[in-house]
């Protein structure tokens, strides 16, 4: 009784849960350090087979450690990435799936929280970034450009979960607008005409030269690693601490972040167990294959902290107390937008197979991201396809249509260059695929089909549940409009007079399938009538059908004339998805000066400003040259970003 006294009066005096029946000093859970980066495919470290990159101090953590070979962000841009992190959810289920746009979800669903109710001191520096508008540093004992495990506030012995996050590595490095006065990486042992390009891409010097620049990146975030790797032995922590090394999704150059291909969802996953916690890896050694992906993540930490993940959690713990007893055969991944494009997209492989599903398959891949295109390679590549010197048919997959299925073999693939989905040996595979899919939409209640303006002003995970809403009428309604057929016609014709905005979005979305496929020829009225829908997304789909169902004028008129300005990004994003069709350009050039002004007048500052937009179209008819898409004054603001350097932060002290 004396001795169980003593603990009680020592917890109480470390601020410890008396449950936990330990001092302090006698804690002998595992600390856990997460080292995270930003943008950074898994095939562009030496421990993945880049023989063109130094990265020592990685290669031997890898060695060391376990490396995982099949890792998935499961959303290939980085707040989804990190609102499925935070959550141990696809961040679909919660609404947190649009980049880069908080809306409101339940509370208490970051997993950090449970640690420090257990005990643990978590900080984070200090990156969030999660699509909620809750709080998101609440959950953190410290999340700031300070917050360390080696903070003050942590008292002696306690365990800690630290998340470190560099930027060293982010797109923003290399998204100079064009490769004027940057450095010589060969300086840097890195050759940019001795570079092994993905099959993907085009051999461009811009290409080169950026892809040259992220490798330099990669090369940083190495050396930053190991400051980390030195600070842990200096203090003694080495010995006790786990520690995870990722990114957060994939690479930088072009068909890579945002991307539903290998190159945006494959990333380095590397934990290292000191011995005195290797028990913890339930003889998981060296490289394996297993399938992971971010959601198994948080269940993981709270595993390897003896707590066990919550019931709601969609991930599986890999390590620790509570891991799960069978590795998953499958990872599933998502994408609903590229900034203003609407356009969701959803993946799931089984490590040999991948297949690809586009809810709307006539929007092209490559409609610009305005971010991305600030990349000088972006730009090499854009010119190329569109100015019709493209001699590879496999460098302008992404500016076509494409089918709603595809599906790769990535052992004989693995550039995803040949689609399979119509091959009649692959037939099994593909339904098994689908059918996988399905199921998984379903049963994570899948709310990233729902429009932008729906979520507004609302929990839209508690809505659809106490409205019961008709989620399996919405899935079965998307997945017929992306592979709609004549016969389906009907089917949309009553989904355009539902109450529900959804519903009217995606029987136009099915009209608009029809109509490119040329399935229909005539128009109906209650399309027609869409056009003055109070929703602008359905407004504007249904403006996009029309344009191929005859009325073209009218199609294209209503998308330049919208009721307010956000209204306007959304009718030019379905307005840039036109311009890439070449039989259009007349229809929109009846509209030019409309266009030019607003390319002039309206904002071009922000990734996503209407003016910005108003100009990538400019582009498309040819009337503007991609190299002027950001204004004459991006020149000196890329020649600034190509004379610095992005520093190795944060740093641990």
């Amino acid at each position: 009784m004396e001795k169980e006294s003593l603990l009680f009066c020592t917890a109480l005096l470390s601020g410890l849960p008396f449950a936990d029946k330990v001092s302090a000093k006698e804690d002998t859970r595992p600390n856990i350090l997460w080292l995270t980066f930003e943008d950074t495919s898994a095939r562009e470290f030496g421990c993945y087979g880049n023989k063109d990159v130094n990265t020592p101090n990685v290669d031997k953590l890898a060695s060391e450690g376990i490396q995982f070979m099949n890792a998935w962000s499961v959303g290939s841009q980085s707040s989804p990435a990190r609102s499925s992190l935070i959550t141990g959810c696809y961040a679909t289920t919660y609404g947190m799936d649009f980049h880069p746009v908080p809306f409101d979800t339940p509370e208490d669903i970051f997993f950090p929280q449970r640690l420090r109710d257990a005990g643990y001191y978590c900080t984070n520096n200090n990156k969030t970034h999660y699509n909620s508008t809750s709080d998101n540093k609440a959950c953190w004992d410290e999340c700031d450009k300070k917050a360390s495990y080696n903070s003050p506030k942590r008292k002696p012995g306690q365990p800690f979960f630290a998340v470190f996050n560099t930027v060293t590595s982010h797109m923003g490095r290399i998204r100079t607008f064009h490769t004027d006065g940057r450095r010589d990486y060969t300086k840097e042992g890195i050759y940019p005409h001795e570079l092994s390009l993905p099959s993907y891409v085009p051999d461009l010097p811009e290409v080169r030269s950026d892809y040259a620049g992220h490798l330099e990146a990669v090369q940083d975030v190495d050396k930053w690693v190991k400051i980390y790797l030195d600070d842990l032995k200096e203090k003694g922590l080495d010995d006790n601490t786990i520690i995870f090394f990722f990114s957060d999704h994939g690479g930088c150059i072009p068909r890579g972040k945002g991307y539903l291909y290998e190159s945006g969802l494959q990333v380095p996953l590397v934990v290292y167990f000191p011995e005195k916690y290797k028990h913890l890896a339930n003889g998981i050694i060296g490289k394996t294959n297993r399938p992971v992906n971010f959601t198994d993540l948080g269940p993981t930490v709270l595993s390897l902290a003896g707590v066990k993940p919550d019931k709601n959690m969609q991930g599986e713990a890999v390590f620790g107390k509570y891991a799960a007893k069978e590795e998953r055969k499958l990872n599933f991944a998502f994408a609903t937008n590229q900034l203003h494009h609407f356009m969701p997209v959803r993946a799931v492989s089984d490590g040999r197979y991948k297949y690809i599903r586009s809810y709307m398959p006539y929007r092209q891949f490559a409609l610009r991201n305005y971010y991305q295109w600030g990349m000088p390679s972006n730009k090499a590549w854009d010119r190329l396809v569109l100015g019709g010197h493209n001699t590879n048919e496999a460098w302008a997959q992404t500016f076509s249509a494409h089918p709603a299925e595809m599906l790769f073999d990535l052992s004989n693939d693995p550039g995803e260059i040949h689609d399979l989905s119509t091959l009649p040996q692959y037939q099994d595979i593909l339904k098994d695929m689908r059918e996988a899919l399905s199921e998984h939409i379903r049963s994570t209640v899948d709310l990233g089909f729902f429009l932008p303006t729906t979520r507004r002003g609302n929990i839209i995970y508690n809505t659809v549940r106490n409205e019961k809403f008709p989620m399996n009428e919405l899935y079965n309604l998307v997945e017929l409009a992306g592979t709609a057929k004549a016969s389906d016609e009907a089917m949309f014709r009553k989904a355009m007079t539902s109450r529900y905005p959804e519903m009217k979005f995606w029987a136009a979305v099915g009209y608009a399938q029809l109509a490119r496929l040329g399935f229909i020829s005539e128009c109906p009225e209650e399309l027609k009538s869409l056009i003055n829908d109070s929703d602008p997304y359905v407004t504007c789909e249904a403006a996009y059908a029309i344009s191929y169902l005859g009325y073209p004028e009218e199609g294209i008129k209503r998308l330049l004339n919208p009721v307010n300005e956000e209204d306007r990004k959304i009718g030019y994003s379905s307005l840039e998805c036109i311009s890439l069709d070449s039989s259009k350009h007349k229809y929109i050039r009846l509209y030019l000066n409309e266009i030019r002004k607003d390319a002039e007048t309206l904002p071009r500052i922000q990734n996503e400003d209407a003016g910005l937009m108003a100009r990538g179209i400019l582009v498309n008819l040819g009337e503007l040259d991609i190299e002027l898409l950001h204004g004459e004054e991006a020149y000196k603001t890329g020649l600034k970003l190509n004379y610095g350097r992005r520093p190795m932060v944060p740093l641990p002290y």
